[in-house]
């Protein structure tokens, strides 16, 4: 995690108490708080189960998802790139990129209909 931390190369605003730096991480990362505090990040880690809880609780609640979860899981209905039984990899590239095209062909699809 440090050296993920540390390698970012994209220039972001200086942290103020107005707009402080936070840090959104699941449950995995439950220990490394003094990690992110000493880089000059707010923690937030949510332990597991708690969505499930809320939920319980409360139906109308949505957990919070990373913006990287949900084209994985378009990917992850095209069950021929859950397992790559391809031995060259430009054949396993030509099924990624193929899936990519059928999955913004559907979103597109969806737009020009309404």
């Amino acid at each position: 995690m440090e050296a993920t931390i540390d390698g970012i190369v994209i220039l972001r605003p200086q942290a103020t108490a107005e707009h402080p730096q936070n840090a959104c991480l699941d449950a995995a990362y439950i220990g490394k708080e003094e990690l992110l505090t000493g880089r000059g990040y707010i923690p937030h880690i949510v332990p597991r189960g708690t969505e499930k809880k809320e939920l319980e609780r409360n139906p109308k609640f949505h957990a919070k998802r990373w913006v990287v979860e949900v084209p994985h899981s378009f990917m992850n209905r095209f069950r021929k790139l859950l397992v790559r039984f391809e031995k060259k990899a430009d054949n396993y590239l030509a099924l990624v990129q193929f899936a990519c095209a059928m999955i913004v062909w559907r979103k597109l699809i969806t737009v020009h209909q309404s």
